[in-house]
């Protein structure tokens, strides 16, 4: 094997080394090895970047070395590890083209004039983790301690609940013509499904208290659910609020979570 072809394993092995420190860097932080501050904010968004463009850099120089000349051994593995940091980079302008049009909340809800609350228990869940305080939905976002500076001067005097409503439509109250015992019944097996962590069952008060975790860093989101009978008495009203615990925006979670546990509890309701 000459050195240029060695030297092209050596590129493909750097390159492939790079996705594995984003995976180590995501887990560490699920299995409490390390601050999601460091694993996110240091590992990734810091270090991450730096280590594609010197993987890049590595591979694109021992790609030119072994095409320059006769044999031309190895080139299949430079130009696997031209492609890896390249795939790399095309993932994150995805994700921060995606996150230009979100709004950076992670407090999203059905009903922003009386949304659901969280629970005493739930509270003191987020309070031992110093998570994200729950706010006002009916007072201006740029009041909020973290939502001060330029950057957030669009929102205008816009409330929390209408940043979350503009930016995510389709969350919005379920109403159903079944009691609240059905609709509780319905929300219950719908958050079931989901795989959620229940936290509180509570039928007689039409609350349902429930935790998301994702795969990679371990985040948890917290979700409220609450069932009340309608104005009129003939049905019941179905309420979600999402909430994360970490981080100032959710890049778009918790809005297409009650979405799709909407839907869910809408295809209950009608089986």
């Amino acid at each position: 094997m000459s050195g240029r072809s060695k030297f092209a394993g050596l590129a493909l092995t750097v390159s492939l080394l790079v996705p594995v420190w984003f995976m180590v860097a995501a887990l560490g932080v699920k299995f409490g090895l390390w601050p999601w501050r460091l694993g996110l904010g240091v590992l990734i968004v810091q270090w991450g970047p730096r280590l594609l463009i010197a993987s890049a850099v590595i591979a694109v120089v021992a790609l030119i070395a072994v095409l320059i000349r006769r044999p031309r051994r190895g080139w299949q593995a430079a130009v696997i590890a031209v492609l890896i940091p390249l795939v790399g980079f095309a993932y994150m302008g995805w994700v921060r083209s995606q996150s230009a049009d979100i709004p950076p909340i992670h407090d999203v809800a059905t009903d922003i004039v009386d949304p659901p609350a969280p629970s005493a228990r739930l509270l003191a869940l987020r309070t031992a983790e110093e998570a994200n305080p729950v706010l006002d939905m009916t007072v201006p976002l740029t009041t909020a301690d973290a939502y001060q500076g330029p950057r957030f001067a669009r929102f205008g005097e816009r409330s929390l609940g209408q940043v979350g409503q503009e930016a995510y439509p389709a969350v919005r109250t379920v109403e159903a013509r079944v009691t609240p015992a059905a609709a509780f019944a319905a929300a219950r097996k719908a958050a079931q499904d989901t795989g959620w962590t229940l936290v509180t069952e509570e039928e007689a008060g039409g609350v349902i208290e429930a935790t998301a975790e994702t795969f990679w860093f371990g985040f948890k989101d917290d979700v409220i659910i609450r069932v009340r009978p309608t104005p009129d008495g003939a049905g019941s009203r179905i309420d979600v609020r999402s909430i994360s615990r970490v981080g100032l925006s959710d890049l778009g979670a918790n809005g297409k979570r009650i979405e799709a546990y909407l839907a869910r509890v809408s295809a209950e309701l009608a089986a």
